[in-house]
Parts: structure tokens; C-alpha cells; sequence
């Protein structure tokens, strides 16, 4: 087998980097407010690490120089009550982001040109920390969930399977379709596509969450003319 030094594929260090993912979203989404209250402006520099293994922790950074991989933003917490909870919350996001994308490309230092560009191609369909936490809408990197009919269908309050089938929409022109599918993200947790749950699309922002996730049940859903997504609730969504 291959030595732990040499280079991996493609696809095995995009899987890490939606696992590590997948740990900061939880971090600064479901498990916000653990996280705040760890993050003391009292204690040493710490920083917030998403591991392989979808788990986040909040700690001070390796001791070792150079450490074995890249690290996190340090000294997240001198921040935290300087500044508003929310705006503290997106500055975490943005650095985040830099380090999963660090991560990565270190990991991938001996991929040739075209892996490159295929692995960043790969982590550019899904959105990023920073666009989850502070729920806006990604750059039109997903054709198949574009505005079409999503925004202006009912199909996204059917009430049973076939909401499921909706973050995937029927562009019968696009050739990925699967793919985009199985990519598509819930705007709330980050959490991946899963047939078996439902989902409900915003039609202000024209993200897609997971019903429990909103606290939408499909029979609210069916009662709802034009949903908007918490975030949207609060301010108007970017159209």
C-alpha cells in the first residue's frame, strides 16, 4: 500500500474535506451555542478544528513545528465578545473556509494540474461555511436547483416522497443530474440529500432545508403558499 507521505486521490481528499466540513458546520450551526461558550476570550489562543470523522473541536493549536497539517485561524476566542454574535459567527466561517481549502491542497500538494482543478471543482459545487451559517444563497454553483421550478412550483410542499425528489428538480437537460442531487446541501445544517427525509425549498433565497431542521412538517408544508427560510424571516432574502 501506499505510504502515509504519498499522494492520495482525488475523491479520498474531497471526502476528508466534507468530513471536516460537515464537524464546523455542526460547530457553528447545530451545536452553536456549545461552541460559543468554549470559545472564552479568557483561555489561551484556541482554534476550531473539524476532524476526518464529522466531529469538531474547539483547542489549543499542535505543539509541534511545522504541525502535520495546516492550521486553523488562531486566537478565535479573543474575538468573541468584542464583537456581534452573528458577525463573530461569520468571521469563524470565513476562516474556516480558508482552512478546509488548505487542508485540502495540502493533502493534494503532488496531484498534477488537472486533479487540481478537479478537486477544487469538487468543493466549489458545494457551498461554503460561511454562505451555511449565514444562509445566503451560493454563487449559481447548482444548475439543478436553480429558480426555475423550484421558486415557482408547488412541487416543494407535496406533503410525502415527493419532496425528496426536489433538490434534484426535473432540468431534463442536465446530464449530472444524480450527482447534483446526491450534492445538494440543506442550508440550515449542511447536512447531505437523504431520499428517506423530507426537505422544503425557500422561495425568497432558493435554498433547500430538511424539514426537522426548519421545524416544517409536511402538513404545514402543504398550508404554506411561498415558504421563507428563517433567515428570510428575519431580513429579505437575496433574490
Amino acid at each position: 500500500m501506499e505510504m502515509a507521505s504519498s499522494p492520495r486521490t482525488v475523491e479520498e481528499i474531497f471526502k476528508d474535506y466534507c468530513a471536516r466540513r460537515a464537524g464546523v458546520v455542526r460547530a457553528l450551526t447545530y451545536d452553536v451555542d456549545e461552541f460559543y461558550g468554549l470559545c472564552d476570550p479568557d483561555k489561551e489562543n484556541l482554534c476550531l478544528y473539524g476532524h476526518p470523522n464529522e466531529m469538531w473541536e474547539v483547542t489549543l493549536p499542535a505543539e509541534e513545528v511545522p504541525p502535520e497539517l495546516p492550521e486553523p485561524a488562531l486566537g478565535i476566542n479573543f474575538a468573541r465578545d468584542g464583537m456581534n454574535r452573528k458577525d463573530w459567527l461569520s468571521l469563524v466561517a470565513v476562516h474556516t473556509d480558508s482552512w478546509l481549502l488548505s487542508v485540502a491542497f495540502y493533502l493534494g500538494a503532488r496531484l498534477n494540474r488537472n486533479e487540481r482543478k478537479r478537486l477544487f471543482s469538487l468543493i466549489n459545487d458545494l457551498p461554503t461555511v460561511f454562505e451555511v451559517v449565514t444562509e445566503r444563497k451560493p454563487i449559481k454553483d447548482k444548475p439543478s436547483v436553480d429558480s426555475s421550478s423550484k421558486s415557482r412550483g408547488s412541487t416543494k410542499r407535496s406533503n410525502d416522497g415527493q419532496v425528496k425528489s426536489n433538490p434534484k428538480l426535473a432540468d431534463e437537460s442536465y446530464e449530472d443530474e444524480e450527482d447534483e442531487h446526491s450534492e445538494t446541501l440543506c442550508g440550515s445544517c449542511g447536512g447531505n440529500y437523504n431520499a428517506d427525509e423530507f426537505w422544503i425549498g425557500c422561495d425568497i433565497c432558493e435554498r433547500w432545508f430538511h424539514g426537522k431542521c426548519v421545524k416544517i412538517t409536511p402538513a404545514k408544508a402543504e398550508n404554506i403558499k411561498q415558504y421563507k427560510c428563517p433567515s428570510c424571516s428575519m431580513k429579505r432574502g437575496r433574490q
